[in-house]
């Protein structure tokens, strides 16, 4: 398989809405090995689609146990519970920053997978989270605008002295 580049702040795919997929072929397919191989290679549980640069309704994740790897194509999160809890996240597009989000503890998801077949299904736990936190990549969102401003800031200023980058 082939390695993908993984897009991080401050490009513009990620701030980017995407558009449904509509043709299942073998270049999705593919697509799809090489991001479970580059978010694996990565050390990650989730990649979706923006962040190799592909504007496109997707993403993967594995969460390393029985049945939670899983490709969601076309995916609409259609119910979330009203509990929530708080959880360190990171992302591979803000590599080495981490911060705790308060997000739903389960949600049910609609999606389709590599061949088109629809499916639903209800997750709790890290698999909730890790859905959520994919599928705001696709709506543009990272999780760094799921937390207050000063502390978002703090966090881009630290991530760019990091990285050596100047806003």
């Amino acid at each position: 398989m082939y390695m993908l580049d993984i897009y991080t702040l401050g490009e513009e795919v990620l701030r980017e809405k995407t558009k449904r997929v509509t043709e299942f072929d073998s270049a999705l397919t593919m697509l799809i090995d090489a991001m479970f191989e580059t978010m694996e290679e990565a050390d990650g549980i989730g990649l979706a689609a923006p962040q190799v640069g592909v504007l496109k309704r997707f993403f993967v994740v594995d969460t390393r146990k029985a049945n939670e790897k899983i490709a969601f194509i076309n995916p609409e999160i259609i119910e979330m519970s009203h509990e929530v809890g708080s959880y360190e996240e990171g992302c591979l597009s803000i590599p080495g920053m981490y911060y705790d989000i308060v997000r739903p503890l389960s949600v049910t998801v609609q999606a389709q997978d590599v061949k088109g077949k629809s499916f639903t299904l209800k997750a709790e736990g890290l698999l909730a989270r890790v859905i959520q936190h994919e599928y705001d990549h696709l709506q543009g969102t990272l999780f760094i605008d799921r937390m207050e401003e000063i502390e978002r800031e703090k966090l881009v200023k630290a991530y760019n002295r990091k990285h050596k980058r100047r806003v």
